[in-house]
């Protein structure tokens, strides 16, 4: 979402997304003309006209699980947003009886929370993280 039109949107993937990730942004591209959500998110700039660049993870639930907000010289990476994501979702298939490590990724094995776990967590991330 951004304070751009809906057409800025698709000339914005079909020249300049779809090159970088295939198919283009898998999801949809909404547009928050005036920054009304913007700065609901404490996001937009009023003074400038424009939103910095903010990633918001929200649950089912309306709960926001991540955020990231960087300003408009540093770009976001796409994979790992929908990989963050799919760990959000493992997790809360699992109810809270997993945990995903740093970089973990579908099939890779997870953590799971509790006592047997204190002292072990860099063998287990290490395990996951050979077996790329």
């Amino acid at each position: 979402m951004s304070v751009d039109s809906i057409f800025v949107h698709k000339m914005w993937n079909d020249h300049e997304i779809s090159k970088m990730v295939e198919g283009g942004v898998p999801f949809p591209m909404l547009s928050d003309g005036g920054g009304k959500v913007g700065a609901a998110y404490g996001i937009y700039d009023a003074e400038a006209g424009v939103e910095n660049r903010g990633r918001f993870i929200i649950d089912p639930d309306g709960l926001i699980q991540a955020y990231e907000v960087l300003t408009p010289p540093v770009g976001r990476h796409v994979a790992e947003t929908l990989r963050q994501i799919q760990a959000y979702q493992y997790v809360r298939a699992s109810k809270g009886t997993e945990a995903t490590p740093s970089g973990w990724k579908p099939g890779k094995p997870t953590l799971k929370p509790g006592p047997a776990l204190v002292g072990k967590v860099w063998e287990v991330w290490q395990t996951s993280m050979e077996s790329d």
